[in-house]
């Protein structure tokens, strides 16, 4: 089962406590620091898209993708619901297979939607991305450092409510260098439970390897902060510039 299939409709109920705001100040903070005017923004992995309505009523122009068509419906009707805000252009389309009608200011990530791919397909991620964001523009996302993916070793959690509930367990697996975790989601059917199950993989990237590849992609003046939310819980944002082509 592909990741974010079944989870989709529980992802909300579930992750309430993820401080979506806090990010959007972080990336503005960013943006104001480097002298960027962003205006146009890319939001990879959008999701469910509560970061990328957060965004739209700051008043930016939103292209959202994800690889879920499960979670972009979410966000879609979330977006719909907003009134005042120039509606998001959603994409269903993987990270490595970005493909955009025109150019953004800015690009942004979050919750370590990065650590889901493979070393080896990150090159094609940085080269779209460096195509796809406008000369001068900024690219912001963050992982899950090593460490923080390694102490997940063994972590189990439960969470539920009256009518789902989500059993997570966590294994590391120390030659492939990846986190593994298998998610077993319950959902209420009138007198019955229907049980679904994702697996998710979430790959460790060092910053320094990170550094190399957006430098050999084209892009600049790569900074590694800790400072962002759920920076203590071992979240890094990273932060280029794309340099003039």
């Amino acid at each position: 089962m592909k990741p974010y299939g079944p989870l989709a409709p529980v992802y909300d109920r579930f992750t309430d406590d993820i401080p979506y705001e806090d990010f959007a100040d972080f990336y503005e903070k960013i943006f104001s620091a480097h002298g960027k005017q962003v205006k146009t923004l890319l939001d990879i992995g959008c999701g469910t898209g509560t970061l990328t309505a957060a965004l739209a009523k700051r008043g930016y122009e939103l292209v959202a993708a994800d690889a879920s068509p499960d979670m972009l419906s979410i966000a879609r009707e979330k977006s719909a619901k907003l009134a005042g805000i120039i509606q998001p252009l959603f994409l269903c389309q993987a990270m490595t297979e970005l493909d955009l009608y025109g150019t953004v200011d800015a690009a942004v990530s979050c919750l370590d939607t990065v650590n889901y791919l493979p070393p080896e397909e990150l090159p094609e991620l940085f080269r779209r991305l460096r195509l796809f964001i406008e000369p001068d523009g900024i690219l912001i996302f963050d992982i899950n450092s090593p460490e923080r993916l390694r102490a997940l070793d063994g972590f189990t959690s439960v969470d539920e409510d009256e009518n789902s509930l989500c059993l997570w367990r966590a294994d590391f697996d120390e030659a492939a260098a990846a986190l593994c975790y298998g998610i077993d989601i319950f959902t209420r059917r009138g007198k019955f439970w229907q049980r679904a199950f994702e697996e998710h993989i979430e790959y460790c990237h060092t910053p320094e390897a990170l550094s190399v590849l957006l430098g050999t992609a084209g892009f600049t003046g790569v900074e590694i902060h800790t400072d962002g939310p759920q920076g203590a819980l071992g979240r890094l944002f990273i932060i280029a510039e794309n340099t003039p082509h």
